[in-house]
């Protein structure tokens, strides 16, 4: 919340998770920390590649303060795009715990 409060809108996150831990924690853990932050939040994952010693998840994807998935790659090389709308960030904004003091 502390990044909300002094202004910012977007956290990027890089990560690799692997085809174990991906499927499982990937989407939870963006859509928790944009929730908890109040914040879009994108998540940046290398393309899969069953060739390389290490398989990652893939699947980067833009996250909405509201929990809400605007966009997601696949396993493959993409670039995905959004629009991010400052609509969203005032309606959290009026969440009671957006107003209170740390």
């Amino acid at each position: 919340m502390t990044a909300a409060r002094q202004g910012c809108s977007v956290m990027i996150y890089p990560g690799a998770f692997n085809l174990t831990t991906g499927p499982l924690h990937w989407e939870l853990l963006a859509r928790g920390r944009a929730v908890d932050n109040q914040i879009y939040v994108a998540m940046c994952s290398p393309a899969r590649d069953m060739s390389a010693d290490y398989h990652a998840w893939g699947h980067s994807m833009i996250v909405d303060p509201l929990a809400k998935v605007v966009t997601e790659a696949d396993e493959a090389e993409r670039i995905i795009y959004a629009r991010i709308g400052m609509t969203s960030t005032r309606v959290t904004c009026r969440l009671a715990i957006f107003n209170t003091d740390p």
